[in-house]
């Protein structure tokens, strides 16, 4: 943090964080905080600003989904919508993008925290063809100050339904405000989808398996490195259960699980949970009507509370 004002204080309201004398700040564990710069003149008075913070887990994707199902807004659970058709969805396991059987176009948002400022916009177009189906995706993340963008064109192929294999070239790029400037740089994701029977799905991705990161000359931006493997069993038709774990390679392992039900043939209802530091419950809807798909998710954190995320898709015919 810096100050146009010289010769203040700078100081944090709680323990969530600590702030050096020149305005460095450090994170010691997830919550809110406030950030206050403060001046005394010689005779006594004084003046302040504050800017309050709010501390979170280190980025995450989830690439083993489609967020059709999602249980968890930005922590979805899910492999395809059918063997022949799945429901592929930007920046997941882009082998999903092979079990496209119809051109599709989708718009997501997701409201981290109810913050405007960690709000990520996403749009996505897939294009299936008779070699290898094509997706291209794009994203959004942050405000004026600070954002981050990503831009991607995935490939996939499915072989006899018995698995589908997918990879996608992402450029990453942030915006740095004391630069006024773009940094980015070259992210591959490989992904595999296989179906063991009619009733048992797996799923593999690699997001950034190398660990590139974005350099500039005041700070090394580490983009996350991100392993996950999911699957999912269906009871019946209308019931399934899945499972994901997640591994970043500087963080903790990520356990996610949750059930879907198929109560009408366009209602869904979606709850589960995943687990890091914290456990979090997730909730969501999924309606279908003519050529539209609608999914109202959110998961709530016990610390920095509800994190809602809607998706809707379009399907040509």
């Amino acid at each position: 943090y810096n100050n146009a004002t010289t010769g203040g204080n700078w100081d944090v309201s709680n323990s969530n964080a600590t702030i050096t004398s020149s305005g460095s700040l450090s994170a010691i564990q997830l919550g809110k905080d406030t950030v206050w710069y403060v001046v005394t003149t010689n005779n006594g008075c004084t003046d302040s600003v504050s800017k309050a913070i709010i501390i979170l887990n280190k980025p995450t994707v989830s690439p083993v989904i489609a967020a059709s199902h999602s249980l968890c807004a930005g922590k979805t659970l899910a492999l395809s919508d059918s063997i022949t058709g799945g429901s592929w969805t930007a920046f997941n396991n882009p082998a999903i993008l092979g079990y496209a059987d119809k051109p599709e176009v989708g718009l997501q948002f997701e409201n981290r925290y109810l913050i405007s400022q960690l709000s990520t916009k996403t749009v996505q177009f897939e294009l299936p063809t008779n070699f290898v189906n094509i997706g291209l995706s794009f994203s959004h993340f942050g405000y004026s100050l600070y954002h981050e963008l990503i831009i991607g064109a995935g490939f996939a192929r499915n072989f006899s339904d018995k698995f589908a294999l997918g990879v996608q070239f992402n450029y990453y790029m942030a915006y740095f405000n004391p630069t006024n400037s773009y940094r980015g740089a070259l992210l591959p994701q490989v992904g595999l989808s296989v179906n063991f029977s009619p009733v048992l799905n797996v799923g593999f991705t690699m997001f950034n398996p190398f660990q590139t990161n974005i350099q500039t000359e005041y700070v090394t931006k580490r983009l996350p490195s991100i392993f996950s493997l999911g699957s999912e069993y269906f009871f019946s038709p209308e019931l399934v259960w899945r499972a994901q774990i997640d591994k970043e390679v500087s963080s903790n392992y990520r356990f996610a699980t949750g059930f879907e039900y198929q109560m009408l043939q366009q209602f869904t209802v979606k709850l589960g949970a995943y687990c890091s530091d914290y456990l979090v419950s997730c909730l969501g809807f999924g309606f279908k009507t003519g050529f539209f798909r609608i999914d109202l998710n959110c998961n709530l954190h016990p610390l920095l509370g509800l994190n809602p995320l809607t998706s809707v898709k379009y399907t040509f015919r």
